[in-house]
């Protein structure tokens, strides 16, 4: 896939944008007394080392061990859905995406949407079908909202690191009890990293503020990740981790077999220890450390890691040359 020369350019400008908001501001760009940060956080790694595997096990015993509030509740699976190229890893995969539906559904949600608004294809049927997914939403009978041209509502953002104050989004996302990030694990060429917290660009409407989601481009990434979760707050992540990207992601890297699914109800934990397993410093990537602050946990010290032991995983991913500073220092 080649690169125009306007996407080049378009990087090498937002790749300058600082967290300029985290550094200017005196007091922080929210109400501290709107945010509970957690004491501490768990997350749980459950091996799954082949889409084969029946998933939605996998998935139901780690929501055993987490013990989330999801009896009687809507929940809205959001996964990464980007663009489709055969042979690549580029999504989460279907068999993640049906295996949680089984898994709340049998752990006492009373019903399960699947929602995504793609930031680069616009023909969300194609997508569906050229995926799989659209197979598997049909056979368990789970709805599908196109995110991308749902109704919305307009609402303001709980924290304004971007310096917008309000953003219209999806009734389906807002109407939700249970927003659950179900994200792919990838290297991204502009963010560092994108999982749980990164996924959440999906849920912002093209239909009204353009491809790839414009408006979040233009105010910076990292600023974005930080509203979009602050004002969304999802109440889960699962990550798929079964094979990943490494390199030039989220689209034009490789693949990488590591082995696991990660998942908790804290977000910015989640992707804390995904950061770590795959060799990158959480403290160093700027949105984490700002998450870490009203959002969640990042320290290793306030996570409880439960299945799985992170050393089992522990890897170190190619990255590109901006983001080798990044990693942790000696590593796998």
């Amino acid at each position: 896939m080649m690169r125009s020369p306007f996407e080049l350019s378009r990087r090498d400008l937002l790749k300058a944008l600082p967290l300029t908001a985290v550094a200017a501001c005196s007091r922080p760009p929210y109400k501290r007394s709107d945010f509970n940060l957690p004491a501490r956080s768990k997350v749980a790694l459950m091996p799954a080392t082949s889409y084969s595997k029946d998933l939605g096990d996998v998935i139901y015993r780690g929501l055993n061990m987490l013990r989330p509030e999801i009896a009687g509740r809507s929940v809205l699976l959001k996964p990464n859905l980007v663009e489709y190229e055969a042979g690549t890893i580029i999504n989460t995969n279907p068999a993640v995406i049906a295996g949680a539906a089984d898994a709340f559904l049998r752990y006492g949600a009373r019903e399960v949407v699947v929602a995504e608004g793609p930031g680069h294809r616009r023909d969300i049927e194609y997508l569906l079908v050229a995926t799989g997914l659209y197979d598997y939403l049909k056979d368990m009978r789970l709805r599908f909202a196109d995110l991308n041209h749902s109704d919305v509502r307009v609402v303001p953002l709980r924290s304004q690191y971007t310096n917008l104050t309000e953003i219209a989004l999806p009734v389906d996302v807002l109407n939700a009890d249970v927003v659950v990030s179900v994200a792919k694990l990838k290297t991204h060429h502009w963010a560092g990293m994108t999982a749980g917290m990164k996924n959440l660009f999906g849920v912002v409407p093209g239909a009204v503020y353009g491809w790839p989601k414009n408006i979040l481009h233009f105010h910076g990434i990292e600023q974005a990740i930080l509203d979009l979760n602050a004002t969304v707050q999802p109440r889960f992540a699962i990550v798929d981790g079964v094979v990943a990207m490494e390199g030039d992601g989220p689209i034009m890297g490789k693949p990488r077999s590591v082995g696991f699914i990660a998942m908790g109800p804290d977000v910015v934990a989640v992707d804390a220890t995904c950061a770590r397993i795959i060799g990158l410093d959480a403290g160093k990537m700027n949105y984490l450390r700002v998450a870490s602050e009203y959002l969640g946990n990042i320290a290793e010290s306030r996570i409880d890691q439960i299945g799985e032991n992170p050393a089992r995983y522990q890897t170190r991913f190619e990255v590109l040359e901006q983001f080798r500073e990044l990693q942790l220092a000696g590593g796998a």
